[in-house]
């Protein structure tokens, strides 16, 4: 077990780096980058992009040369790519991930500061999902093949054939428009911090009902029609049959038998959807009600060709992502002890 362990971690090392160099790559050919965005934003102008970081900038037209020359130094495009993409592997060795070009903060000090909304909704979103998830699933699998099946199902495959960004519009125009019971934008109210506690929970929970109903309704459709069909896959096998010919009773049959065999797909992805939790970014339910996130930053980082802040939070994911990925192949072995890894 330990070899493996060993050997997963060693294999991030190249995984991070293909991932980095694509992007790096990409990068270098997308017309309008910062510094353009730099010229033009300083022109006063809404063009003016250029066709590379490398090559003439048209940005630059009517701009002293020399000027042109100290801002490609101060975002670093005066060296060359190899060199500006070595520089950035030793800059995220140390866990430095940059600072932004436009929001001149460190690209970890904007993550802070727009994680707590990305966390509010992924979380929210996990427990829920989950808590409706699984007791739904083992209810279809114990009732299959009736109305309460079939009903649920068509609930299901409905809910999560609607885009949440359309059933959030949707959503926030009859509540929060023509009923206005629930707020249009925003996490908290103004005047949350002169709020008492107990208030600040009500105000909180008020404004985040909308866009986490917006985003639940279709995240729970899979992990139930798993847990269903995972179920249902238990309940056939010898062993089920063997406990009912001892006499015991069905609830026991199904929890004490069934249920810890029928969880472990669901279990094992359980680090993944939690970790991710903490850094989802719904750019659509953020910009819909007005909730400053990881997704919108995301977005503005692309728009404004802020590298910084891309290729930071890129390395940032993928590594968590990477690790997590362990984490849940290595539950295997928690809840399944008959697995091994060689």
């Amino acid at each position: 077990m330990f070899a493996y362990i060993l050997k997963r971690i060693l294999l991030m090392v190249p995984t991070l780096l293909g991932v980095l160099l694509v992007t790096f790559a990409v990068i270098q050919f997308v017309p309008g980058g910062p510094v353009e965005q730099y010229l033009a934003e300083a022109k006063g102008s809404v063009g003016g992009s250029a066709e590379g970081s490398s090559s003439s900038y048209r940005g630059s037209q009517g701009v002293d040369p020399k000027r042109v020359e100290q801002i490609k130094a101060l975002y670093g495009f005066d060296k060359p790519a190899p060199e500006r993409f070595w520089l950035m592997i030793k800059q995220f060795a140390s866990f430095d991930l940059g600072k932004s070009f436009f929001q001149n903060k460190p690209v970890s000090a904007l993550i802070w500061e727009k994680l707590p909304v990305s966390i509010s909704l992924g979380l929210w979103t996990f427990f829920i999902s989950y808590l409706i998830a699984v007791p739904l699933g083992v209810a279809k699998a114990v009732r299959a093949g009736t109305r309460f099946d079939l009903v649920t199902t068509l609930l299901i495959l409905l809910g999560y054939a609607i885009p949440g960004f359309v059933l959030g519009v949707a959503l926030l125009v009859i509540f929060g428009g023509q009923l206005q019971w629930f707020p249009l934008r925003g996490l908290t109210s103004s005047n949350w911090e002169e709020l008492s506690w107990g208030a600040k929970v009500v105000d909180y929970l008020w404004h985040i009902a909308l866009p986490i109903t917006a985003m639940v309704l279709g995240s729970f459709a899979v992990t139930a029609m798993l847990t269903k069909n995972a179920f249902l896959e238990e309940i056939r096998k010898q062993y089920v049959v063997t406990a009912r010919a001892k006499g015991l009773d069905e609830r026991q049959v199904l929890w004490k038998h069934i249920f810890r065999n029928a969880l472990i797909p669901i279990v094992t992805g359980f680090p993944a959807a939690f970790i991710g939790a903490f850094f989802t970014g719904s750019l659509l339910i953020e910009t819909l009600f007005s909730l400053d996130g990881l997704g919108l930053l995301s977005y503005e980082s692309v728009i404004r060709r802020d590298y910084p802040v891309v290729l930071g939070t890129l390395f940032l994911f993928t590594l968590i992502g990477l690790v997590t990925k362990l984490v849940s192949d290595l539950s295997y072995v928690w809840v399944d002890p008959r697995v091994k890894f060689d």
